[in-house]
């Protein structure tokens, strides 16, 4: 099985409101709740972290779950997110672009 990286797609607007993430889909304007589980999921996507490490290291400590369980769950999720533009998902790692400064994100 390839590995999957992950990554938020710069373009959504996110704000953390009592330990769940807001996100506004900017092509339509839907608004997204994420529970604590998605929220770790969501912070934790940089596209250059594989999605079974961010399971393994940062939802499985959190939370009483199976790690194959928590991979298929988080897999469920990244690419449902991806299908409304909020989420890129692939089998590489996914490079971020560079801010209009030049530094990083």
């Amino acid at each position: 099985m390839s590995k999957l990286y992950v990554a938020r797609n710069p373009r959504v607007a996110a704000r953390c409101l009592d330990g769940e993430m807001m996100l506004m889909c900017g092509h339509d304007s839907t608004l997204f709740t994420l529970n604590k589980t998605a929220t770790i999921l969501w912070l934790s996507a940089d596209g250059m972290t594989p999605l079974d490490e961010i399971v393994v290291r940062r939802i499985c400590p959190e939370f009483e779950v199976d790690p194959e369980i928590a991979l298929q769950d988080a897999e469920d999720l990244a690419r449902a997110l991806a299908g409304h533009e909020i989420m890129q998902v692939s089998e590489q790692p996914i490079p971020q672009p560079a801010s209009p400064t030049g530094v990083a994100r």
